[in-house]
């Protein structure tokens, strides 16, 4: 019975990315340890919620394929209605009506769209498989659109560039015609005057100290300009755990959220950083693997786009953090502090797990 019980546990678990996330894990509370200052119990705050991120993951992927289908359209409703609700209702915290208060908890609807957008895409593709036509790929971008605008109006660029991408990573994994993809992207790059008229003033802002961060070093460009420094100081080994100078002395900003990897990098050096990137990677081309393997468009296509979003989310933060890309709030997955990031994430691996461990099911 026990061992039956252990079977129930684990079958549906794929060893292999249940392994990179917990290094991955375990790598992040180590590096939030040494970010906070020692503050156990912000480390032990983010312990909880990787527990509870982990129960997540854990009954996603004991989810069978056919139910993840029928789930797509009520998540993506659900996730309309909240993203409406906090138009209306959200928490303004910082200048930004991002929050939705429940009572017991506050929850950022924004971050469930990361899911819902490809998981809605994944399963209307898939519902006209036979018949694909390109008002199927129109109604897609209207399927985008719709959330992209709430969130940006929060506003959240950051979070609307993401389920933006996430969308697009379907569509383009559907069969969009590469032509239409050239003349949407020239389409976007005449449109930037346009674009620059409506961002908000801290908006612009970002963007102008990506091009010269010196021209304000005590304001807006000081979180590159300390981000720089921290990155340029771990030189090849890094300078030890907790002994990074930028984050003890409190000079550099966000370290346990955005700015996280320049702490890591501080500590650990450019090695440290292979090893993460090899680890990040290493999840990125299991999910694509995965992928591959899918027995149905559907899965296909999800698995597809989760692979190509955690990219995303690794390839932004570490692009911010090195001053390679503007400042838009996006966390390093798997090691930034915050719960409804990290059980978004584990969401999305679990996933990932339920199309490998179901597919010999659906296949026989």
């Amino acid at each position: 019975m026990e061992k039956n019980l252990k079977n129930y546990v684990v079958q549906h678990l794929d060893s292999q990315l249940l392994s990179l996330v917990g290094l991955i894990l375990l790598i992040g509370l180590l590096t939030l340890y040494s970010a906070s200052g020692g503050d156990m119990s912000r480390t032990m705050a983010q312990v909880a919620n990787v527990l509870v991120a982990l129960v997540v993951m854990w009954v996603v992927a004991n989810v069978p394929l056919h139910y993840l289908s029928r789930i797509a359209l009520p998540v993506y409703i659900v996730g309309l209605i909240l993203l409406i609700a906090v138009e209306f209702f959200g928490d303004v915290v910082n200048g930004a009506q991002r929050w939705l208060n429940l009572g017991f908890t506050r929850i950022q609807p924004s971050e469930l769209m990361k899911i819902a957008v490809p998981l809605m895409l994944a399963w209307y593709f898939d519902r006209y498989e036979s018949v694909l036509r390109g008002s199927n790929f129109f109604i897609g971008i209207i399927l985008v659109f719709v959330p992209v605008f709430f969130i940006a109006r929060q506003p959240d660029l950051g979070t609307a560039i993401l389920v933006a991408v996430a969308g697009i990573y379907v569509l383009f994994l559907a069969g969009l015609s590469l032509r239409v993809i050239i003349f949407s992207v020239l389409l976007t790059l005449g449109s930037i005057p346009f674009v620059w008229s409506l961002l908000h003033g801290y908006q612009k802002q970002r963007i102008l100290t990506l091009i010269d961060p010196s021209k304000d070093p005590l304001g807006s460009g000081y979180h590159i300009i300390q981000s720089s420094i921290a990155l340029g100081s771990g030189g090849l080994m890094g300078k030890g755990w907790l002994n990074g100078t930028q984050s003890q002395l409190d000079f550099l900003p966000e370290r346990t959220t955005d700015f996280v990897f320049a702490v890591f990098a501080e500590e650990f050096g450019l090695l440290g950083n292979l090893v993460l990137m090899f680890l990040f990677m290493a999840i990125i081309g299991r999910g694509l693997l995965i992928a591959g393997n899918a027995p149905t468009l559907f899965t296909r296509l999800l698995a597809g786009a989760l692979s190509l979003i955690f990219f995303t989310y690794v390839f932004v933060n570490i692009g911010m953090v090195s001053g390679i890309l503007p400042v838009v709030g996006v966390p390093l997955p798997l090691i930034s502090y915050g719960g409804t990031s990290l059980v978004t994430i584990l969401f999305g691996m679990g996933l990932l797990m339920s199309i490998q461990t179901h597919r010999r099911l659906v296949q026989t």
